[in-house]
């Protein structure tokens, strides 16, 4: 999922403000105890998404798929004064530690967590959100745009993970392979839908960049 050379991705952490010492430890954490690591946003995704953030101050985001809480907690850096970020995951047996790593952390009382099936939970959530990161299940990639793109007002983003998928998305698509099949249309979706600006970064698996006109 790494698209970049080794020495180059190492070169551009080392030029790249580190995490603080709690996302430090979530990092550490993640690698130590749970299966798929690589789910993890991880420093240079981190600090793009906190960039994201502090430059857009907004009052209300909303992020899909949480795991261990490490993309939220850099999304967090970015609130308006008082302003408040919902996470929504599917996995239960994550919220004790998304929990625990919540209140270790300055935005505890900005965050608010949901454990729940997302395409329940979005379509009972009152917008507006001015920044929403999706990064959950790949399959459900295109329901979640159309759940969410009228909950986002103009001027207001939506930033998507794992868009590249290994690559997949540039090979010849099994039929079985449904997550690709779900990316690909995701992409092909954005790319021709007039509400929105958009741009593709390939970092790390890829991030999917969209501005609501």
């Amino acid at each position: 999922m790494n698209f970049l050379p080794t020495a180059i991705e190492e070169y551009a952490e080392a030029h790249t403000t580190p995490e603080n010492s709690l996302l430090a430890q979530i990092n550490r954490h993640t690698h130590l105890k749970h299966l798929q690591p690589r789910m993890l946003s991880g420093h240079l995704q981190g600090r793009i998404l906190s960039m994201m953030s502090q430059m857009l101050k907004p009052k209300r985001i909303l992020e899909v798929g949480s795991y261990t809480g490490y993309s939220a907690l850099c999304l967090a850096e970015g609130l308006a004064e008082g302003g408040k970020l919902i996470t929504i995951e599917a996995n239960e047996e994550l919220k004790p530690t998304l929990e625990n790593h919540f209140a270790q952390s300055a935005f505890n009382n900005s965050i608010e967590l949901i454990i729940g099936d997302a395409k329940d939970i979005i379509a009972g959530l009152e917008g507006p959100f001015d920044l929403v990161f999706i990064d959950a299940d790949k399959g459900n990639y295109p329901l979640y745009y159309d759940l969410l793109i009228d909950k986002v007002p103009s001027g207001g983003y939506i930033i998507a993970d794992n868009v590249l998928w290994s690559g997949k998305v540039v090979t010849e698509v099994d039929p079985a392979d449904l997550d690709t099949k779900a990316i690909v249309e995701f992409n092909d979706t954005v790319h021709a839908d007039p509400r929105v600006e958009n741009l593709l970064l390939p970092v790390r698996d890829g991030l999917m960049i969209l501005r609501k006109v």
